[in-house]
């Protein structure tokens, strides 16, 4: 088989929408190269991967519920997934796995895509839940500058877990789930993350109050299945900036890309109307 040899390794995998992602960018900059669905559960992702090494893969993505275990299967993995505590991309070159965590990149590049002039520094970010989603969530926000991070999680353990792992612990503080927040915490809020499953489709609502909420505030959801969710539904009659998750998935995919192909690709207005944007 000629051309670079990539894919998605996860389970399940059937769903995903980064096979579109990938083949339109190869199509565009006239590449040649396939991308691949690998289903791999969990008892037999070591023997999977050795397997696509073994047939001259040149890297893939990683999704649920992988993210954490390929880590111990690779050669090395650079700082940025140290501290997010997981790897979603990896580059195999001269039979060794090279690790990285591109979800950072992803969230941060579809704000900055969506509101170019938001400024980072202007108040606390309020990030809902404290999965690997958040994790990356919560490092994006730091390297940009986000003054303090309030961080509310169902699980109290976990959420203190995620700000011990972080690289700047001091300037994120845990707040109680759905307390609800006081009006005076929510006025100084500069920008709400949702990074949970609530509100997708099929899983339950998420139930959070907005009242106190400064107009002025941006309101982010990481979810696109719906892509506008009752969160941001709510939010754009209230008069608050939005931003879809959409974009997350396909900036996410940019670095990854220029891995295996040596190019960075650009997210279109095609693209996105081509993956539901």
């Amino acid at each position: 088989m000629t051309g670079t040899r990539t894919g998605l390794v996860g389970h399940p995998v059937s769903h995903s929408k980064s096979p579109i992602i990938h083949e339109y960018w190869i199509k565009h900059y006239g590449l040649s190269g396939t991308y691949e669905l690998i289903d791999l559960p969990c008892e037999e992702l070591a023997t999977g991967i050795r397997r696509l090494k073994d047939e001259g893969f040149h890297g893939f993505n990683v999704t649920v519920p992988h993210k954490m275990a390929v880590m111990k299967l690779c050669d090395e993995v650079d700082m940025l997934a140290r501290i997010v505590g997981a790897v979603n991309t990896v580059k195999i070159k001269d039979g060794r796995l090279y690790g990285t965590n591109t979800d950072v990149f992803g969230f941060t590049e579809n704000l900055k895509a969506h509101v170019p002039d938001f400024d980072f520094s202007l108040g606390p970010a309020l990030v809902l839940g404290a999965g690997g989603a958040a994790r990356a969530v919560v490092q994006g926000l730091l390297m940009e500058g986000v003054p303090e991070i309030w961080l509310s999680n169902r699980t109290a353990s976990k959420a203190e877990a995620l700000i011990e792992h972080s690289s700047e612990p001091g300037r994120i503080r845990r707040l109680e789930w759905n307390s609800p927040y006081s009006s005076e915490d929510m006025s100084q809020v500069h920008m709400v993350i949702n990074t949970t499953s609530l509100g997708m489709t099929g899983k339950p609502p998420l139930e959070v109050s907005l009242d106190g909420l400064s107009q002025d505030a941006l309101v982010y959801d990481i979810v696109y299945a719906p892509l506008m969710t009752e969160l941001l539904k709510d939010s754009r009659r209230r008069g608050n900036r939005i931003v879809t998750g959409i974009g997350m998935l396909l900036h996410q995919a940019r670095p990854g890309f220029k891995l295996w192909h040596g190019v960075m690709p650009e997210v279109t207005d095609e693209l996105t109307e081509m993956v539901g944007g």
